[in-house]
């Protein structure tokens, strides 16, 4: 049993990608931990079966929308009153070598990873500066520093989003905003579905020898979005057992 506790009562929270996965990982642990909570994800089905397993509210919600996400914003801040923390977690794949990829599979991963989380950032930062606080935590990806073979579009959009986190962070330090990222190497759908073969020797590679539970990832999250992470802001944090040493 975990014996890691937070409090973010009285804190409002966005998780996109969250109707399963590490999304859903992460909305449990700050429900759990007093926020309110409202996930969020383009699968309108998911995302509500999702949001009624914690007794959360889910939304669906097109990342790739400015309006939607500006909505979404409005949404939030009209039922609570602010906006706290945000996790920038949406994303799909499109996995294809390079001369394989088609725009339409290079756009859309860009804009779903990147362009979601700088449009959602975008929304939330007037509610922040009005507060003089928040928190954004990014997911990137081992593969956004390293590349992988058949994701040229995935790795690009993940490196993406650390440029996007460093500048985010030098840009809304002065509003008392942190943003953060983490690289997280987790059990996951896409873990599941790799071959038994393939899958030990990628667990072959990882000095702690296994992918990660969800919830040791959703535990990195919630202390860069605590009151404790105050002073950290721009940094990518590997929580993926040693693979990036």
């Amino acid at each position: 049993m975990p014996n890691l506790t937070f409090d973010f009562a009285g804190r409002t929270a966005i998780v996109t990608g969250a109707a399963r996965g590490l999304g859903l990982e992460f909305a449990r642990l700050f429900h759990r931990s007093g926020a309110t909570v409202f996930l969020v994800d383009a699968d309108a089905d998911e995302v509500a079966r999702a949001a009624g397993e914690l007794g959360a509210t889910g939304v669906a919600v097109d990342v790739t929308s400015s309006e939607a996400v500006e909505a979404l914003v409005e949404q939030v801040v009209t039922a609570t009153g602010r906006l706290d923390i945000v996790v920038n977690n949406a994303g799909i794949l499109r996995d294809r070598r390079l001369w394989k990829l088609s725009d339409q599979d290079w756009t859309d991963v860009l804009d779903v990873h990147l362009g979601g989380t700088f449009r959602l950032t975008r929304a939330a930062v007037p509610v922040f500066r009005r507060q003089s606080y928040g928190r954004v935590l990014n997911v990137t990806s081992y593969t956004g520093l390293r590349g992988n073979i058949g994701q040229a579009n995935y790795g690009a959009a993940k490196a993406g989003i650390i440029g996007f986190t460093k500048t985010a962070a030098k840009e809304l330090a002065a509003f008392g905003v942190t943003v953060n990222a983490i690289s997280p190497n987790a059990e996951t759908r896409m873990i599941d579905s790799i071959p038994a073969e393939k899958r030990q020797e990628l667990e072959a590679a990882i000095p702690l020898g296994r992918f990660a539970a969800p919830s040791e990832i959703a535990a990195s999250t919630a202390f860069l979005a605590s009151e404790e992470a105050g002073y950290i802001t721009g940094v990518v944090l590997p929580v993926d057992g040693g693979i990036s040493i």
